[in-house]
């Protein structure tokens, strides 16, 4: 198969649940869980003589991530039907956003191999959720939970512009974090928060007219999105090779195996009959309004990084890295106002401090350690009194909880470095005294066994001897 002569084109729509009180048209609870069709309301449901009404912070959360995407806020905006069959919408069609979309425009930055790359979107419209049937509760009939029905739903819409699963892999990673960076969406793929479908096509290397696409489904977790993406460039790749034609259809991803699977064939239009919806009056945005938002977004991650890197030195992947939640950089900047070794913050952080988290099943936000400790502990590290690998592996375990004085705490504990030449010039000589083959090896050549004595003065001095003293004591020694 002669892959290399093919290019990919790919459109992703990701779908994101707002996290506010209510649904989008009704005064529902909007929270995940629960029995079926306990959060529900006439409205919901549909019934006669009920009417929707417009959730204002649905409005808002819009905007907020127009702006985070640099788009365009559109000021006169409408909704309307979408009569398509949905068995879990009581209504029958759902209501969306069709010629007037709130956000039009805007891109994404991602990274691919140290480039940035731009992915453009062509909208974000404001629709509802549906509902959820459910086949395998009783045999011989499909049920219908109605509590996810009328969710307020943000769909992101890209260009045809992405090229690789890899880049769909980053887009996704970088729209899950900004939508909960601004606090919108929680974007647990798990649970249906943040869904994705992505349309698939293949060409000739510089041919301009697209390819036939094929729409994979409902993917729940960025992993598949990049598997089944993957799997179907693979497909239609061989299709063609071998002389046969791909079809227009949708597909779903089986995680089990890692391949997608026909569910039905497309039409080469969609005709949804969309038409205003004549409950819901159009509303306007003036640019107050979006002024009055723009002041309540945080900074967002892209300039984070740059500040990170032009005030306090790091790299860009530790930059990158701090920003990947805001807890985490807002530590990192609560630390770094109370001692200025960056490095060894940003160190700290991305290490211990993550790997202690992960372990708890937590996040920055609930740690218990204060900026303020930590610093106390670098300090120690700083002067010498302690070294990073006993300060990670005993002080931090014994601070996380007391914020206790780290210097008190690492004296009780008896894991001061001595310093001291005649102390620690006895225990070398200990070391070297029990070593003499090893001494012998290291005097004719192999200067890798310093690591070796290095070690052993470690153990016998129970961690208190200073390394670097120790090296320089070592290497006089042994070379004399």
């Amino acid at each position: 198969m002669d892959y290399p002569k093919y290019e990919t084109v790919i459109g992703l729509e990701v779908h994101a649940q707002l996290q506010t009180n209510s649904k989008l048209f009704s005064g529902d609870a909007n929270r995940f869980g629960g029995e079926p069709n306990t959060h529900i309301n006439p409205i919901t449901l549909a019934h006669p003589g009920t009417l929707p009404k417009i959730n204002k912070k649905a409005i808002e959360y819009a905007i907020k991530l127009g702006l985070a995407c640099h788009c365009t806020i559109e000021s006169l905006n409408c909704f309307a039907r979408k009569n398509y069959f949905y068995p879990d919408l009581p209504k029958g069609y759902q209501i969306s956003q069709h010629t007037t979309p709130i956000c039009v425009g805007g891109y994404i930055s991602i990274f691919i191999e140290n480039i940035e790359k731009k992915i453009f979107l062509n909208r974000i419209h404001i629709e509802e959720d549906a509902g959820k049937s459910i086949h395998d509760a009783v045999e011989g009939f499909t049920c219908v939970d109605y509590n996810r029905a009328g969710t307020p739903l943000l769909e992101i819409v890209t260009e045809p512009c992405i090229q690789s699963a890899e880049e769909a892999f980053q887009y996704l990673t970088e729209i899950r974090k900004l939508v909960r960076w601004i606090e919108i969406c929680d974007g647990n793929m798990e649970e249906g928060s943040l869904r994705c479908d992505a349309n698939i096509s293949i060409r000739l290397k510089g041919d301009k007219e697209l390819g036939t696409k094929v729409e994979v489904k409902n993917l729940n977790s960025i992993r598949n999105v990049k598997k089944a993406i993957d799997f179907e460039i693979e497909r239609m790749i061989n299709l063609v090779e071998k002389g046969e034609k791909i079809v227009q259809q949708t597909r779903s991803f089986d995680a089990n195996s890692d391949t997608t699977f026909a569910i039905r064939e497309k039409e080469e239009a969609n005709d949804y009959r969309y038409f205003p919806d004549p409950d819901l009056v159009p509303f306007f945005i003036n640019q107050s309004t979006i002024e009055t938002i723009k002041k309540t977004m945080p900074i967002l991650p892209n300039v984070l990084k740059q500040k990170l890197q032009h005030t306090y030195g790091l790299s860009r992947y530790d930059a990158h890295q701090l920003c990947e939640d805001k807890y985490t950089v807002s530590f990192f900047e609560a630390t770094a106002a109370q001692c200025h070794y960056f490095k060894a913050i940003a160190n700290w952080i991305l290490g211990p401090l993550k790997q202690y988290l992960n372990e708890q099943g937590i996040d920055f936000s609930q740690l218990t350690l204060q900026p303020k400790t930590l610093c106390g502990i670098i300090q120690l590290i700083e002067d010498g009194k302690v070294n990073f690998s006993t300060a990670a592996n005993k002080l931090l375990p014994a601070l996380i909880a007391t914020n206790a004085n780290p210097a008190i705490t690492a004296e009780n504990m008896g894991i001061i470095q001595v310093s001291d030449n005649d102390a620690i010039v006895n225990w070398v000589q200990q070391v070297v005294n029990a070593m003499p083959e090893k001494v012998l090896e290291y005097k004719k050549g192999k200067k890798g066994l310093i690591g070796l004595f290095v070690g052993e003065v470690k153990k016998i001095s129970k961690g208190k001897a200073d390394p670097k003293t120790t090296t320089i004591l070592l290497e006089k020694m042994l070379n004399e």
